[in-house]
């Protein structure tokens, strides 16, 4: 009687999705970001059942009180609770920094993939648009446009603002930072097209009859992912952080809507004496960009541990 060794136990495949969470979940900085992240975004929304008062409700009484226990992180100017109006404050800043990485995302992945698929006069009058874009003066411009939307007597802007109300401020900056965010990722985009759409599997997509949209969005789209996700982590890093810098010098979300920004904009002539006013604030933005940003760096070594340094 022959006695046969049993089969040693088939090795478990994985998809590179799989490896790619398997490798991100042993990066601890990204996971801990990740973990602050939700923290964050559950704070905000929940904001009305956790704030333990009106963010805006003036207290006559409490002008420039420190904190306290009714007030754990003290009262503004006005004697708003400076707590509630942080978590307030990170629902403007997570909604502007999303939506502005989805809005970016989507155009830029939508202009690179266009660009780098067809490629001849289509690249080029892309890529040039795309290097005009990026020549422009960034700050300056979203300056002077959100000052213009803010100030205008025009129709349209008038119509705008009625129909918002205090919404208008928050829909003008997320307009103002997509329409000046989606040149990074479209060039990413493009680089990753270049080098993808003459690989065997793209050749036999055609050789089976796909057409261009097909080959583009089921054949080249999905293998962009990592990239595209990468680059709309730090795409909401920089829309909050550049909401907060508008909001600071006057630009941006207008009172009274609480923001990070316009927090530290009505604290900057007394951070002297009440240096409580700007320190929660810009805090709570100094950890959530590099939340973001620790994020991105774990993603992208993810995504193509080839990257790592």
């Amino acid at each position: 009687m022959t006695i046969t060794a049993p089969a040693p136990p088939a090795e478990k495949s994985y998809s590179s999705l799989q490896m790619s969470m398997r490798r991100l979940r042993r990066h601890k900085a990204a996971m801990i970001s990740l973990a602050f992240i939700v923290f964050v975004v559950v704070a905000a929304i929940l904001a009305p059942l956790i704030a333990p008062h009106d963010p805006n409700a003036q207290d006559l009484g409490g002008f420039f009180a420190p904190p306290s226990s009714s007030f754990p992180l003290g009262q503004d100017e006005l004697g708003r609770d400076v707590l509630s109006r942080v978590i307030y404050g990170s629902r403007i800043s997570l909604v502007v920094g999303f939506s502005v990485a989805l809005i970016s995302s989507l155009l830029g992945t939508l202009m690179g993939l266009v660009a780098g698929f067809f490629g001849g006069l289509t690249d080029s009058v892309i890529s040039r648009f795309i290097e005009f874009m990026l020549s422009l003066p960034t700050l300056p411009l979203q300056l002077v446009i959100s000052g213009l939307f803010a100030s205008s007597d025009a129709p349209f802007i008038t119509n705008l603002r009625q129909n918002l109300g205090s919404s208008a401020s928050v829909v003008i900056i997320i307009s103002i930072f997509a329409i000046f965010g989606w040149m990074g990722t479209a060039r990413l985009v493009r680089g990753e097209v270049l080098r993808l759409k003459n690989l065997e599997y793209v050749d036999a997509a055609r050789a089976l009859g796909a057409t261009n949209n097909r080959v583009m969005w089921r054949h080249l789209a999905p293998n962009m992912l990592g990239i595209i996700v990468v680059s709309a982590t730090i795409d909401v890093a920089g829309a909050i952080l550049g909401e907060a810098a508008l909001s600071f010098l006057g630009f941006g979300i207008q009172p009274p809507v609480s923001t990070w920004g316009n927090m530290l904009s009505n604290a900057q002539e007394v951070v002297l004496s009440y240096p409580w006013l700007p320190f929660y604030p810009g805090l709570a933005i100094l950890f959530t960009v590099l939340a973001f940003n620790f994020l991105g760096d774990g993603l992208r070594d993810a995504f193509d541990p080839k990257s790592r340094r």
